[in-house]
């Protein structure tokens, strides 16, 4: 397997840790009896535990464009030392992103988020 679909599958596995370390916190804050009815009236979780959850959702919005991205590498074999670059910056800066963001650090969190675009970026300029 080439490092580019490597690093999707373990981008898949730290996607699925943030969803239980988010899910972990709303159980915490909530309770698992008011998490297992239909939500309408559950606030937004708040402190760690509502950082854990945007980190996930940014992980999932994210995850697609990487997705598609190694996919479209991969079918059309243009696999090089750039796109496995731009993989491991995704990769990477996506798991400092996730810590960063529960431990909730502002401006470092940004500039990490930016080295994943960057990776995505080197990407895709490898497809065009």
């Amino acid at each position: 397997m080439s490092l580019e679909l490597t690093l999707l599958v373990w981008s898949v596995a730290l996607t699925f840790i943030q969803m239980l370390v988010a899910v972990s916190g709303c159980a915490l804050q909530f309770g698992l009896p008011r998490l297992s009815r239909n939500r309408e009236d559950l606030p937004p979780a708040d402190g760690w535990a509502g950082r854990a959850q945007r980190a996930h959702s940014n992980m999932l919005e994210s995850l697609v464009l990487f997705a598609v991205l190694i996919l479209v590498t991969e079918a059309t074999n243009r696999n090089s030392a750039v796109t496995g670059l731009g993989a491991q910056l995704f990769f990477w800066a996506r798991v400092a992103y996730a810590v960063i963001y529960l431990a909730g650090i502002p401006w470092v969190r940004t500039a990490v988020w930016t080295v994943s675009m960057i990776g995505l970026i080197l990407i895709f300029l490898q497809l065009i």
